[in-house]
């Protein structure tokens, strides 16, 4: 078994014009200093919820720490040019001395493909071909790739990334075809900060059955769940206030996501928590979605050290 990790989300939800630089380094060296294993961001290119893009986040962080792993959580890279993701992330990972993480997700069927020209009845053919060309441009010195979506012949792409083969790949998905997908083409499953804990449990569930059919060892494949969280005293203000901001992020109010927040006093977080951790989650990225300074705080004063 490995021991239980934890991280913390990476600061993104700022409106036009108040991001702090000062404030955002001292975020993420306070993260360092508390032993936070990595910091992770979050992809939302259209919404009205403000919140910054991941890579150029994820550089300003590189910037501002030594070693704490980043990573996104999860890249939609249906969406994305492979060949630009591609060279973006081992951009970063050259930058970071190979700090980076990458998640990938296809998106599902309610994302909005024809803003990015992406044909919705092909979009998961379209993820797994773009995943293997960003494979191939990351270790092969000269690639010829003949696919549905895109082509190349005898060509490169330096340097590659500083971590080889390629940083680690976590998958997000939810469904039993995305979950085996992941066991398939990944390193390791991330569980979406919108599934409550039992249905993350079923996943987990679904992800070891396919380890153990592919005769891939569990220890080679971690597995992880976004928790957005809340930590005060007053439980029921704890709550009101996680609600309202999920409410903004994901434009519509839904008992499932409430379900999957945490919110109470460090008591209850504690037991809600270790939950999680019994359904299967290796690494838990902790998510406020207010006061991320404070509430990294107490999470690493009064909720972690009980968790270990």
């Amino acid at each position: 078994m490995r021991p239980m990790r934890f991280a913390i989300s990476i600061p993104q939800f700022y409106s036009d014009g108040t991001f702090d630089p000062a404030a955002f380094r001292t975020y993420l060296t306070r993260a360092e200093e508390l032993g936070f294993h990595s910091a992770w961001t979050q992809e939302q290119v259209l919404g009205s919820y403000p919140l910054l893009a991941p890579i150029e986040t994820m550089t300003y962080a590189a910037a501002c720490t030594e070693r704490l792993r980043l990573g996104c959580a999860v890249f939609v890279s249906t969406l994305h040019s492979p060949a630009h993701l591609a060279k973006s992330l081992s951009t970063l990972d050259q930058l970071s001395h190979g700090r980076i993480e990458i998640g990938v997700g296809t998106g599902g069927k309610g994302r909005q493909f024809a803003a990015f020209g992406v044909d919705p009845e092909r979009y998961v053919a379209r993820f797994t071909e773009g995943l293997a060309l960003m494979k191939a441009l990351w270790t092969e010195s000269r690639v010829t790739f003949d696919g549905e979506f895109w082509q190349l012949e005898d060509s490169a792409m330096e340097p590659k990334p500083f971590q080889k083969p390629f940083p680690p790949i976590w998958f997000g998905g939810a469904g039993r075809t995305a979950l085996r997908r992941a066991v398939r083409l990944g390193n390791g499953f991330f569980g979406a900060g919108s599934s409550p804990t039992a249905k993350f449990a079923d996943q987990v569930q679904i992800v070891r059955e396919a380890l153990a059919e592919s005769g891939r060892p569990t220890e080679d494949f971690p597995i992880a769940k976004r928790v957005y969280i809340a930590v005060d005293e007053n439980a029921g203000l704890a709550r009101t206030r996680i609600n309202a901001e999920l409410e903004r992020l994901y434009g519509r109010r839904s008992e499932d996501i409430e379900a999957a927040a945490i919110a109470g006093t460090p008591d209850d977080c504690v037991r809600e928590l270790r939950e999680v951790a019994e359904a299967g989650a290796e690494l838990i990225l902790f998510t406020p979605m207010f006061e991320q300074a404070e509430q990294t705080e107490r999470l690493a004063a009064a909720v972690i050290p009980r968790l270990g």
